[in-house]
């Protein structure tokens, strides 16, 4: 059986190495080994020797029958031309961190951060103009791709900690970038936090305990958008008539969780001030959004995305043979036709063994349903309310006869008699959700 393991964040400064040393009293005695993984930035021309005092430090502890193991990455890139040095490097070091976890197959990763930390990532996040979700500032645990990241220290006061360093006599490194007030954080430790706590003796404590608060603000309002959403969206998108049946506040809630659902990050607020004045109006509009682009279509917003597939320009397919039930694969067109077996209502697979595959050319007429007059494409999109982007994908024709069209679906003169054997046809596009 494998020795379970623990990793620790450990950049060999005073809070991740208290962290790591009281981490390695409770591992020794509960037989679990533990990974100090150490991420050097190289930003600083210390950082290689900050690296090599972090090693030698395990070495004496490893030496010592600590069950330990020191793990660095030196990362080979850097920011972007104007991209924020802190964001990076912070963005950075969680990646660099959950990879080096998972190698060495450890899925708790520890972080040092204290209540002094939560309390100054709240009052930034306050004058960047945060939400609800930037208020509640760090998670004391969240669990993200395969990682469990904990904070077991994020209601210890800063003084604590220090008070454990000086009694177990650590050597930990001094960061000389901690004085580099071109960063936020440095600037508030440096000029805000003496004048804030002079004033305000209890600042940390009161202000990591309405981090708390807004956590459990945030969990509601979560807990409040999905009972909304499943109201007002469906798989169709988001209905704007009862969407703006909603109070504002409540509007305003589903919208984020809606857009973050739908595209997989958060929305600027930028973005949604503007949506909620320019939703409700009438008529199609589209807003750009993330690589994709947010689309308003006869009362419903929906999310799509530029196809890969026609990115990548492969060439379209021009024919297609069905002999069973399944996922037929068309790069070309941007999609794939799913074919499944039904009792009634669907084309007979014999129709489907020698398909032709083809792009709208104008003059095409399409039967919506049996005992109905054949109409132009044109007029039966805009009767069943399809929009542009749902008419994507090949003209399905055997013998000449037209057999399916994306986002109208059989051509009712094709539909099989009782007891043949049948399928329904659906065009799933690549290019949008």
């Amino acid at each position: 059986m494998d020795t379970p393991c623990v990793a620790v964040a450990y950049s060999g400064g005073r809070d991740s190495t208290a962290l790591l040393h009281a981490t390695l009293k409770a591992a020794a005695e509960q037989g679990v080994q533990v990974l100090a993984l150490h991420v050097n930035h190289g930003l600083s021309r210390h950082a290689d020797a900050w690296q090599a005092q972090a090693q030698a430090q395990c070495e004496r502890w490893r030496r010592r029958g600590r069950p330990v193991r020191f793990i660095a990455q030196r990362l080979d890139t850097g920011p972007a031309k104007g991209e924020s040095v802190e964001a990076w490097a912070r963005q950075a070091r969680y990646r660099a961190l959950r990879n080096l976890a998972l190698q060495h197959g450890a899925t708790l990763i520890l972080l040092a951060h204290h209540r002094r930390d939560q309390a100054e990532t709240l009052l930034l996040q306050a004058l960047r103009g945060a939400g609800v979700a930037g208020l509640a500032g760090m998670p004391p645990a969240v669990e993200r791709d395969g990682v469990t990241w904990l904070r077991p220290w994020l209601a210890v006061p800063r003084e604590q900690i220090k008070a454990y360093v000086r009694r177990h006599r650590l050597a930990y490194v001094d960061d000389d970038s901690n004085d580099n007030v071109r960063f936020a954080r440095n600037r508030m430790r440096r000029d805000v936090w003496p004048v804030l706590t002079d004033a305000f003796p209890q600042a940390e404590a009161t202000l990591a305990e309405a981090a708390t608060w807004a956590q459990e603000a945030m969990v509601c309002l979560a807990e409040l958008a999905e009972v909304d959403l499943s109201l007002v969206a469906n798989s169709a998108g988001l209905n704007l008539r009862a969407w703006s049946a909603l109070s504002l506040p409540r509007r305003s809630n589903a919208l984020r969780a809606w857009l973050r659902s739908s595209t997989g990050h958060a929305a600027p607020a930028s973005l949604v001030a503007r949506l909620l004045v320019e939703l409700p109006r009438s008529g199609s509009a589209e807003w750009p959004f993330g690589d994709g682009c947010l689309k308003r279509y006869r009362g419903v917003l929906r999310y799509a995305r530029p196809s890969q597939a026609h990115a990548a320009a492969p060439e379209r397919e021009t024919a297609l043979i069905i002999r069973r039930a399944g996922l037929h694969a068309l790069p070309g067109w941007g999609g794939s036709l799913q074919a499944t077996r039904v009792e009634e209502g669907g084309v007979p697979l014999a129709w489907l063994a020698q398909l032709e595959l083809r792009p709208r050319q104008g003059g095409e007429q399409f039967q919506a349903g049996i005992g109905r007059p054949p109409r132009s494409l044109k007029k039966q999109f805009q009767s069943a309310a399809v929009p542009a982007w749902e008419r994507e994908g090949p003209l399905v024709y055997s013998g000449g006869q037209l057999v399916f069209v994306p986002g109208l679906g059989i051509d009712a003169r094709v539909i099989g008699l009782p007891g043949q054997a049948q399928v329904a046809l659906h065009w799933r596009s690549s290019s949008h959700r």
